[in-house]
């Protein structure tokens, strides 16, 4: 199924159903960075453990001087392990951040221990009370930071988690809506392929009836009638092969596709002769360009429509105005309320009182053929009853002809 997505699209949705993920490993990095430094760079659990140890040892040496009932070995004692604390540089983690937090300085101390004397030793203890009170501000400092940090880090997966959310909810409405587009395009072509059908079966009805007929009289006309009732087999036929082409149902019926040719619009209109129909045409050839074909089913369906509402007579006239033909085609009946008259060229709308039954897709047809040849069609009452149905021929759209499509 893949194989029928082009390959722009199939890489347009792939990104975009990674989006989500991409999304949420940027903001992340990005926003995970200043919180990762403080707490791993800075050691989130740092504690001034060593600097107590050093206030303790180097108070237990001044002690031990000041004791009187101290041997000298035991203060030497104490004071080595004065000197080798001050001296572990394990015990002095983020020694540069501490001593940055005053001016006391751990060389203070060692200097200070290097007397080896009672005041000597009283300036040791002062300096090391003094910097593991910098250790303790320090300790309160990096706690500070680490709240911090983790607040804006809970912060940052937060807003992650919202705006991949978001993001892919947003992708979701999009599918949705895709899948809702797609499902109207569908139900719309499937629509137009039943109009198309609808309008075929219309159209083929009329010489099928023909050709029925025809055949019927042929069994029992005399020779001299004969040749006349092949002819109109003959013309049956071709419009059975006009109308009948499955492949190009939406050329023939919803998008039209015309060929033209320069035809005489009196030959074609005498043509369509038959019995309660009166024709009327020009004494001279009337030649315009038309798809011949169309034109015919124009009238015919107009002529079915005007025999269908009335049982008198018909009348059809061509006559030239303004520089363009129009067929006028009357019938005697009762007419159609004015308001009704755009209504009927709708498909499936149909008369009021017709005689006959009918599916209302004549009319539709014949306005978009009348349309394609650059004209229209149109509906009036008549005066002293009956309407009249007047088809105008224009130019046809260049657009549209079968030549211009195929270049």
């Amino acid at each position: 199924m893949l194989r029928a997505v082009p390959r722009r699209i199939y890489q347009r949705e792939l990104l975009l159903l990674l989006a989500p993920a991409a999304l949420s490993v940027t903001l992340l990095l990005n926003a995970t960075q200043p919180a990762y430094r403080t707490l791993i760079e800075r050691e989130s659990n740092w504690q001034a453990n060593g600097y107590q140890s050093l206030v303790q040892d180097v108070q237990a040496y001044y002690l031990a001087l000041q004791d009187p009932t101290r041997t000298a070995e035991s203060q030497e004692e104490a004071y080595q392990r004065a000197v080798d604390s001050s001296l572990r540089a394990q015990n002095f983690t983020q020694l540069p951040a501490v001593e940055a937090e005053g001016d006391m300085r751990l060389l203070d101390v060692q200097a200070a221990l290097a007397a080896h004397s009672p005041d000597g030793a009283r300036q040791a203890l002062n300096a090391a009370l003094r910097l593991n009170s910098q250790a303790l501000q320090y300790a309160r400092v990096v706690e500070t930071d680490t709240r911090a940090a983790l607040l804006a880090l809970q912060r940052a997966l937060l807003i992650t988690a919202f705006l991949t959310a978001l993001f892919s909810m947003l992708l979701t409405v999009r599918a949705l809506v895709m899948w809702r587009a797609e499902r109207e395009r569908r139900t719309r072509r499937e629509t137009r392929q039943r109009q198309a059908l609808s309008l075929a079966n219309h159209e083929l009805r009329r010489p099928l009836q023909r050709l029925l007929l025809a055949t019927d009289l042929l069994r029992t006309a005399p020779g001299e009638r004969q040749g006349e009732l092949l002819d109109l087999i003959d013309d049956s036929v071709m419009q059975l092969s006009q109308r009948a082409d499955l492949t190009r149902l939406h050329d023939l019926y919803l998008d039209v596709t015309l060929r033209v040719q320069h035809v005489d619009l009196g030959v074609l209109v005498r043509s369509l002769s038959q019995p309660r129909v009166s024709i009327t045409t020009p004494p001279t050839p009337l030649f315009w360009p038309v798809d011949a074909h169309r034109v015919q089913q124009l009238i015919e369906n107009l002529l079915e429509n005007a025999l269908k509402y009335t049982t008198g007579r018909v009348d059809v006239t061509l006559y030239e105005l303004d520089g363009h033909p129009e067929v006028s085609v009357r019938d005697y009946g009762e007419g159609i309320r004015e308001s009704l008259h755009e209504q009927l060229f709708l498909p499936y709308e149909r008369g009021p009182r017709g005689l006959a039954e009918g599916q209302g897709l004549g009319l539709s047809l014949v306005r978009r053929y009348a349309r394609a040849h650059g004209g229209d069609v149109t509906l009036r009452n008549a005066q002293g009853g009956g309407l009249i149905a007047t088809l105008i021929l224009g130019q046809p759209s260049l657009l549209l002809t079968e030549r211009a499509r195929t270049d």
